[in-house]
């Protein structure tokens, strides 16, 4: 199977749902030049610019259009440029786009994907470094989507275009030029099925985002050791596929979750205590979380590096929860 990055992945599904309906429109700040990251590169060449709009700086005015013009029966991407800034666009995500199918009894639908980058490890700043998925986790009626590869932002942008639902699809920015196995054509990942990125017997992590890309690389250094490391992959937050997470640590009988998110109340949280309501009398440790410490993202790149999660620190959690000491 051919090879291709993360960018081009997500690139190639907006083609190819732009090209299959035309209601597919895309707005947002430098979507037609696509100068910052590069999604929506070429698309106004090939659609137009009546289907792909550069908006005002205004991620209120933005998401509000989005959310209208998904009212009114198109279907709209939404590129919020860095994810620190959707916190401008909260009530009409959370107050509108959120609730208006059940505000009206299912009278209408609101189509409407908001795709955002998050996530540090390039020296942004504060403002431009944050996490913020577990946010919207909180929220009935979105869904929440967090490809870690190439073939799964693909998949999942695909149904996140074709869902009815407003779906917040968090991308981060060291997975931007991963490459990766990515199927031509049609390619689905549907919502609400974790995935097994690498089968193992001692113990789960499960990684969210970029953090599986970490998650695979603590398991390398386990292995050496002679630790048989499981990978699981969610995908999507909201909803989560408990089921099959559960199923893994069933099996391995220790499980770490790692996020970039902040530790305090984090998608770790909530994925530990399903886990635990689902399969307390099977877990031989308590389970452990990893995550960004509890202080804002910092420029410094030492620093950024003492906040954020890294395999190190996987690695070193996971002896503690196995038992371990090198």
């Amino acid at each position: 199977m051919r090879e291709i990055n993360f960018v081009d992945a997500l690139n190639e599904a907006h083609f190819e749902e732009m090209e299959a309906n035309e209601k597919v429109i895309v707005m947002g700040e430098d979507v037609e030049l696509a100068y910052v990251f590069g999604v929506s590169k070429g698309l106004a060449e090939r659609f137009g610019k009546d289907r792909v709009r550069d908006t005002p700086i205004s991620e209120l005015g933005i998401v509000g259009a989005g959310v209208g013009a998904a009212m009114a029966g198109y279907r709209p991407i939404v590129e919020i440029m860095f994810m620190d800034f959707i916190m401008l666009a909260m009530d009409p995500l959370v107050n509108q786009a959120a609730k208006l199918r059940y505000m009206l009894g299912g009278q209408i639908s609101v189509p409407l994907v908001v795709r955002t980058p998050g996530g540090g490890g390039v020296q942004y700043g504060p403002t431009h470094s944050q996490c913020l998925e577990a946010w919207f986790m909180q929220v009935p009626g979105i869904k929440v989507a967090v490809p870690s590869d190439p073939g799964d932002a693909k998949g999942l942008m695909k149904s996140a275009i074709r869902d009815n639902n407003p779906v917040v699809f968090v991308e981060h920015k060291m997975l931007y030029k991963l490459k990766g196995e990515v199927p031509e054509g049609e390619h689905i990942v549907p919502f609400g099925q974790a995935v097994v990125k690498r089968a193992g017997t001692d113990i789960t992590l499960v990684g969210v985002g970029y953090q599986v890309q970490n998650c695979l690389a603590a398991a390398d250094v386990l292995e050496n050791e002679g630790i048989s490391v499981e990978v699981v992959d969610p995908r999507t937050i909201a909803p989560l596929d408990v089921t099959s997470i559960a199923e893994s640590v069933r099996k391995t009988n220790r499980c770490v979750i790692v996020e970039e998110g902040h530790l305090r109340s984090g998608v770790g949280s909530e994925i530990s205590a399903s886990i635990q309501e689902e399969v307390f009398d099977y877990l031989d440790a308590p389970i452990a979380r990893v995550a960004a410490l509890n202080a804002p993202i910092p420029f410094e790149p030492k620093l950024e590096d003492f906040i954020l999660p890294n395999p190190d620190n996987i690695v070193e959690v996971s002896r503690k929860v196995l038992g371990v000491s090198i």
